[in-house]
């Protein structure tokens, strides 16, 4: 049963549905975590969720991947691209932001090898090399202390040796060339499509070290899928990036347990497997 996360967020893209005439009668919920994603014919609605327990505007998060996205599209490069009749938003419904998309559909008979991600994402940091938006600056480190300072209490005591791991890391990351970045780039934020890989889901973005993109994504495919990426990899950025990867899943994965409970045994499993 939908929790009221959900059932807001449907509620939310329903009515911006409605709005502009969007079919509305048989929303489908296809995926209810950080965000809650509700198809309404063509097109998709995005709607915050669990993002909504960490950040005190998720409508700055929606509106730079609606941004992102679009200056990947008219790159020619494959991402879910954001609507533009009707408008992408930020829309607001019932107290919340929601943005619309083109609704893709991922090829089940299609496999990409973790190389051809790595490839594929390197097709996206070229064509964001010139993005002239605005981004953030220090990306999950400034979300890691606000997740602190929000719900640091409720994290069995581990909040102060969570904020000096977050300091200690962040002395070790080089002055790196920044520009901007996919943000969240794991492998479950990009489908295979019978176009190849189209990659979504840019709202973490943030103007840093493409080794931070990088380590993303081989935390969870192994280094070896590293020797794909068409460009050079800053050894000397990467392991603290690595590093910084893997502390911030436990505040986060706290954050998810605020929601849904039952998750609160992953959370102190991550935290014990860090601090081992």
């Amino acid at each position: 049963m939908a929790d009221e996360y959900t059932r807001a967020a449907v509620g939310a893209a329903v009515a911006v549905a409605r709005r502009y005439g969007l079919p509305a009668d048989a929303p489908e919920v296809l995926h209810e975590r950080s965000n809650v994603l509700v198809r309404l014919g063509p097109v998709v609605a995005r709607v915050p969720a669990t993002t909504r327990l960490a950040r005190p505007d998720p409508a700055a998060w929606l509106a730079r991947d609606v941004a992102l996205s679009a200056h990947l599209t008219e790159r020619d490069v494959l991402v879910v691209s954001p609507t533009t009749d009707p408008p992408a938003g930020p829309h607001f419904a019932q107290g919340l932001p929601v943005t619309l998309w083109h609704y893709v559909r991922a090829d089940p008979d299609r496999r990409c090898s973790p190389a051809e991600l790595m490839e594929s994402l390197g097709r996206v940091h070229a064509a964001l090399r010139d993005y002239p938006g605005d981004l953030p600056e220090r990306g999950p480190l400034a979300e890691l202390h606000r997740i602190l300072d929000r719900h640091g209490a409720t994290m069995d005591g581990a909040a102060p040796r969570l904020r000096a791991e977050a300091d200690r890391i962040a002395a070790a990351m080089p002055v790196a060339p920044a520009q901007a970045l996919h943000g969240d780039a794991h492998p479950s934020n990009v489908m295979v499509t019978s176009a190849g890989p189209c990659w979504l889901d840019f709202e973490d973005t943030w103007r840093g070290p493409l080794a931070w993109d990088l380590a993303t994504f081989a935390k969870e495919t192994g280094r070896d899928a590293l020797a794909a990426y068409p460009g050079e990899v800053d050894e000397a950025a990467f392991a603290p990036c690595l590093e910084l990867r893997r502390l911030f899943e436990i505040p986060w994965r706290y954050v998810i347990a605020r929601r849904f409970p039952h998750r609160l045994p992953e959370a102190r499993a991550a935290l014990a497997r860090y601090f081992a």
